[in-house]
């Protein structure tokens, strides 16, 4: 496989991380989770007290903040370390979920974490997967699939998975933090959530993990054809 960009951009719960994961690792490619990085630096931020509304505040604390993705012997994709500790667990928590939208909405946030990722992207031969991967991230991406599905499902996932990791919250409590999450990230200011105009929508409600990979391996697979006849 030639070394493409690939940007899987959506709502949240739909399946992207899963379905980015799988796709790199079926292609030798290096998957990066941006949303870990903007629930890394959410972390901090609550950790360190930071008030969002005061940018001296941020831009301090941005300057504070390394993040790293590391393999570990427990994992099979890289962990999220931030300053050098391994945070993976404590950023998939419902606190952090319920933050997350209005820091990444920050303009010094997305600056600071967009240079980072364009940086982790000049050899090609990733998937990336976020909000803004495929419109402002790498709009030259060569492959950029949008994904969305209905909200009760989006919810159901979202729950299912907060269980698997010991937590258990309401679905009510769940579909208000994805609603409210859908409204922060297709509003902001900086780079909101919307489908890049050639970009590939996939609806995953009723798609399994295996056919969502699936999906976007053949149309990787049609994007190299393409590159290698031009």
């Amino acid at each position: 496989m030639q070394n493409i960009i690939i940007a899987i951009d959506g709502y949240s719960a739909c399946g992207k991380s899963t379905t980015a994961k799988l796709v790199a690792e079926k292609l030798g490619f290096t998957y990066i989770d941006t949303g870990a990085m903007y629930r890394a630096v959410t972390l901090y931020f609550l950790q360190h007290y930071i008030s969002l509304d005061n940018p001296k505040e941020v831009s301090k604390a941005l300057s504070n903040i390394h993040l790293t993705f590391q393999k570990t012997a427990s994992s099979t994709n890289a962990d999220m370390f931030l300053n050098g500790l391994n945070v993976e667990d404590e950023i998939r928590k419902m606190y952090i979920s319920d933050q997350v939208s209005q820091v990444s909405a920050l303009k010094d946030v997305r600056v600071a974490m967009v240079d980072q990722q364009q940086r982790m992207g000049k050899k090609k031969a990733i998937v990336m997967d976020g909000r803004d991967i495929g419109t402002h991230v790498f709009p030259q991406a060569e492959l950029k699939i949008f994904m969305s599905a209905d909200m009760e499902i989006r919810a159901g996932r979202r729950q299912q998975e907060l269980l698997e990791k010991g937590q258990l919250v309401p679905l009510t409590e769940v579909i208000e933090n994805i609603r409210k999450r859908d409204a922060i990230d297709t509003t902001r200011k900086e780079s909101p959530l919307v489908q890049a105009s050639d970009a590939v929508l996939v609806d995953t409600s009723h798609l399994t993990i295996e056919e969502q990979v699936d999906i976007v391996l053949h149309y990787a697979t049609e994007v190299v054809t393409a590159k290698m006849k031009g």
